[in-house]
């Protein structure tokens, strides 16, 4: 392999520095991009981690910790660098895996903060890391980018992102903000994938998702360590650099050298259009199909824990949201080879809805035989193997990148949530009490949670949320309501636990001796099952709304309701 250096910034020619002229001369069948550096260029707000430090801050005080900003200041700042060494040498690695969320927030960013508030951010992890990517780092488009997306699409290429990331979900909004949103086949972010550059299965996976031969593709970065290496590991037709603040100094000596080397993505843009100029696209072969504890409770004050769906939320099915979620299934599906139609989509949904609900009956089975946790549907399984099993390799790996966000999209298409009666009342009881309020959830997606109750204009009222699909495992599990414990450092004899359904709500509130173990009259267990869960002990209460467990919540604290009061 020849091998070029860097040359100083502002000295390439018009079409980069090329170790390879002739990998230039082909036009590529698929344009695979890395986001920062190349599409957007990123600076380092000079107040960035000072507002990063008060939004973590507000967060931690919705759920009743206190940390001081210096402590909150010197835990982030020792995180970051930490991480940052973390990263380089992950780089050295042949098929480094991405840390979850939770490693993230939980090992780096807050390892020093103490248990309750740890637990806190760790619970909240992926929101903490969307509001990091904005906080820290102001993004600017790339001069010519918007260009090469136009020549790109125009001369059908298929665009894929493949890039390392905190928060894949942040990288989303912020194409969607420049208009960029619809111009990718694909978005492959390690935090939705699981592994990250310089693994070479991260091209290997865009070019299944783009539908060609790696061969074929153009793959653009803008470091040696990551981005040359992985294109080299992976096979990639040409590989090329566009400079940014991190090419001409990478971590270690890094034997590797990309194709050409341009200043900007203007210059990709002239290289690109010579290319076709000179060598109109070909046909080419598909490529090969690749082979797809809980924690110690702590003992301290009262809190409310809630359930969400039949809860805090009604449901009712929508056929416009779920037509518009399929619409949204099929684009991504459909390929000029492989046209997906809504109504195929839709029947997609409904054969994959059935597979998880007999998945899901076989683990509970499981699980009460006591032979296996209880574990959650991951976004991969469901995408890949429940709706996607008949697929096509190019469909299905569509499905797995984009897993994540197609699960929060449908969490709430699925369905249409409206807020319970009493539900505000019941919050701002429990703030009255200043009792921690942690949401705990079985669920798809808690992004998607978290955006019903935003929707619901319910943020300031609650402390934090414990998602089934964020922890691994759904209720009864104790260590969902564990997890939810440590955050309110709370003491189960004074607690409160609020559900629907006796075999996950009640159970699990019992298993850690929560003392108020309140179920719900009007979500999707049929009274007479309540009535029996009360006559057992397993529940405490069965309640008719949540105003009245508001009352009761007063009364045992002593808070009485006006309406409550003699009189009134």
């Amino acid at each position: 392999m020849l091998h070029s250096t860097l040359t100083p910034p502002g000295t390439s020619p018009s079409v980069g520095t090329s170790t390879s002229q002739g990998s230039l001369a082909r036009p590529p069948r698929a344009l695979l991009l890395d986001f920062g550096g190349v599409i957007f260029l990123t600076a380092k707000k000079p107040q960035g981690r000072d507002d990063y430090v008060a939004r973590l801050a507000t967060l931690l005080t919705r759920a009743g910790h206190d940390i001081d900003h210096a402590v909150l200041r010197r835990s982030l700042d020792a995180g970051l660098t930490a991480l940052k060494h973390w990263k380089h040498a992950s780089s050295r690695r042949r098929t480094p895996r991405e840390m979850t969320h939770r490693e993230i927030v939980g090992d780096f960013l807050a390892s020093d903060l103490p248990a309750a508030a740890r637990a806190t951010l760790v619970a909240e992890a992926h929101g903490v890391l969307e509001m990091l990517t904005t906080t820290l780092s102001s993004h600017e488009l790339r001069p010519g980018i918007t260009d090469l997306v136009a020549t790109a699409r125009a001369h059908h290429i298929p665009l894929v992102i493949v890039s390392n990331a905190h928060s894949g979900s942040s990288h989303r909004e912020l194409l969607a903000a420049h208009g960029l949103g619809s111009a990718f086949a694909a978005q492959i972010y390690s935090d939705e994938v699981g592994m990250r550059k310089p693994h070479p299965d991260m091209l290997h996976l865009a070019a299944e998702a783009a539908g060609v031969d790696i061969a074929d593709c153009w793959y653009v970065g803008d470091t040696l360590d990551r981005d040359v290496v992985t294109g080299r590991r992976a096979g990639v037709g040409a590989v090329f650099i566009t400079r940014s603040q991190h090419s001409d100094n990478p971590p270690f000596a890094v034997d590797a050298a990309p194709d050409a080397i341009f200043d900007t993505p203007e210059g990709l843009l002239e290289a690109l259009t010579h290319a076709l100029a000179s060598a109109p696209l070909q046909a080419s072969p598909r490529a090969p199909e690749r082979s797809p504890a809980s924690r110690p409770t702590p003992r301290g004050r009262p809190a409310l824990f809630l359930d969400h769906g039949g809860v805090i939320s009604a449901s009712e099915e929508d056929p416009d949201l779920l037509t518009s979620f399929a619409e949204h299934l099929a684009a991504l599906l459909t390929h000029p080879t492989e046209p997906v139609s809504v109504d195929h989509a839709r029947a997609l949904l409904t054969a994959a809805k059935d597979r998880h609900r007999a998945l899901k009956r076989g683990l509970r089975l499981n699980y009460d035989a006591g032979t296996a946790p209880l574990l959650e549907v991951t976004p991969e399984r469901f995408w890949t193997e429940l709706l996607g099993r008949d697929l096509s390799a190019r469909q299905r790996a569509i499905l797995r990148i984009e897993g994540f966000d197609l699960m929060a999209r449908y969490g709430r298409a699925k369905s249409r949530r409206t807020l319970r009666p009493g539900v505000r009342e019941l919050l701002v009881t429990a703030q009255d009490l200043a009792m921690p309020v942690v949401v705990v959830s079985n669920t798809i997606s808690g992004r998607a949670v978290r955006a019903e109750c935003a929707a619901h204009g319910l943020t300031d009222l609650i402390g934090a949320y414990v998602c089934s699909d964020e922890l691994g495992l759904r209720k009864p599990e104790p260590a969902i309501l564990a997890e939810a414990l440590q955050i309110a450092r709370a003491h189960p004899g004074l607690s409160w636990f609020v559900g629907d359904k006796p075999d996950n709500d009640a159970r699990v509130a019992l298993t850690h001796r929560i003392a108020h173990r309140v179920l719900v009259r009007g979500g999707s267990t049929p009274d007479p099952e309540l009535d029996t869960a009360l006559a057992s002990g397993l529940a405490t209460v069965v309640a008719s709304n949540l105003s009245a467990v508001s009352d009761l919540v007063r009364a045992h604290h002593g808070l009485v309701h006006p309406r409550l009061a003699v009189g009134a």
